[in-house]
């Protein structure tokens, strides 16, 4: 229990701290606008020119979260020591709510714990001074409890949705190094084969021999190319293929004529690229085919464009489904930049001005580097 608290005590802040949006801009004008409007109807000066000096604390809630909390709270216990009642008194400063949410959200686990002391302990004082009755004051440290809960709860699940999408980063990672581990260890393999025959004919035919060096120059030469491309997290328990993997040439392998329908079409000479591009581009085009049978409402047709220039090959997915609003990236997409970014190339996906969903990535060939 106690290695428990210890490591909520040295909870860090959590990085980086979103800006404050126009949003944000916006609803701090309209509390402000509130506050001013109940207290002047209700004639509580004192109370309106509080609630306004306290709205602006919000602009400092993600990244004062600690010293909001203290001025916040410790102005209430001062005014109602000073106005001889119990303060917050106006409706309106319910958004006073947002920053014990901001408190558990974006502070230190230090910060959480002497923001929860300093709340209570306001809510405390009032009792002790007869401004509010015991039962209030139990169900308004409820309300300061759920708003922290909230805040811990968006914490911890932006958090998790991290996680996940590093483990989504780190299985492409693995993905790309099997590609390349199988195509290094086709290299190899056809080396050994070559070494063996101009071994077994070098006595009878040295002429043969000399090829066969000739061959494993080259397949040497391709291998070593292709293997500083490579990452350096392989599966250890799974066997090795002695087989290439996809290519930019197997794209043909996606058209379909089901519902929707797969039209694929390559421009440029795909022969010559090196596999871990043609691999990348035949991957990444999977996952946006498979993406768009999927998530494309109405969609008739997919079409799948690769065009291979002389320094990089330019892929493009488009569905025809209906308009879709932008969304955060999910795990396919977090995958499919990830490997184009590991190549050293780029990949992104979102909707159309009119209609569908478009994939484009753009991955480098050796000359572009």
């Amino acid at each position: 229990m106690l290695d428990i608290v210890r490591s909520l005590w040295r909870e860090p802040r959590p990085t980086p701290v979103p800006p404050l949006t126009w949003w944000d801009k916006m609803l701090i004008g309209v509390l402000v606008l509130a506050a001013a409007l109940e207290g002047l109807s209700r004639q509580q000066y004192a109370s309106t020119a509080l609630a306004v000096a306290l709205a602006q604390l919000l602009w400092w809630r993600r990244d004062r979260p600690l010293l909001v909390v203290v001025l916040a709270f410790g102005t209430c216990a001062v005014a109602s020591v000073a106005l001889d009642r119990n303060f917050p008194d106006l409706t309106a400063l319910v958004y006073l709510l947002v920053l014990p949410f901001s408190l558990y959200r974006w502070g230190s686990g230090r910060e959480a714990a002497l923001g929860s002391l300093v709340m209570v302990g306001q809510v405390g004082l009032s009792v002790l001074l007869g401004y509010q009755r015991l039962p209030d004051a139990l169900a308004g440290t409820g309300v300061l409890a759920a708003a922290m809960a909230l805040g811990a709860a968006a914490r911890y699940r932006t958090r998790y949705r991290a996680r996940e999408l590093d483990q989504v980063k780190l299985v492409e990672r693995e993905r790309l190094a099997r590609d390349l581990h199988d195509t290094v260890a086709h290299h190899v393999s056809a080396m050994a084969i070559r070494a063996q025959a101009g071994i077994a004919m070098a006595a009878a035919d040295p002429g043969a021999a000399v090829a066969a060096l000739r061959v494993i120059d080259a397949e040497a030469g391709k291998a070593l190319e292709e293997m500083r491309g490579m990452v350096r997290v392989l599966r250890a328990d799974e066997p090795a293929e002695r087989a290439p993997g996809h290519r930019l040439d197997d794209l043909h392998r996606l058209a379909s004529d089901g519902h929707p329908a797969v039209c694929v079409e390559v421009i440029g000479d795909a022969s010559g690229l090196p596999s871990p591009i043609g691999a990348a581009a035949y991957r990444i085009a999977q996952e946006a085919v498979t993406n768009a049978r999927r998530h494309a409402k109405n969609a008739t047709q997919v079409r799948v464009r690769a065009d291979v220039g002389a320094t990089a090959v330019l892929l493009r997915v488009t569905d025809n489904g209906d308009p879709a609003a932008p969304r955060p990236p999910g795990f396919g997409v977090t995958g499919m930049a990830e490997r184009a970014t590991l190549l050293g190339g780029t990949c992104t996906a979102g909707p159309d001005p009119d209609r569908g969903w478009t994939v484009a990535a753009t991955l480098p060939t050796k000359d572009g580097r």
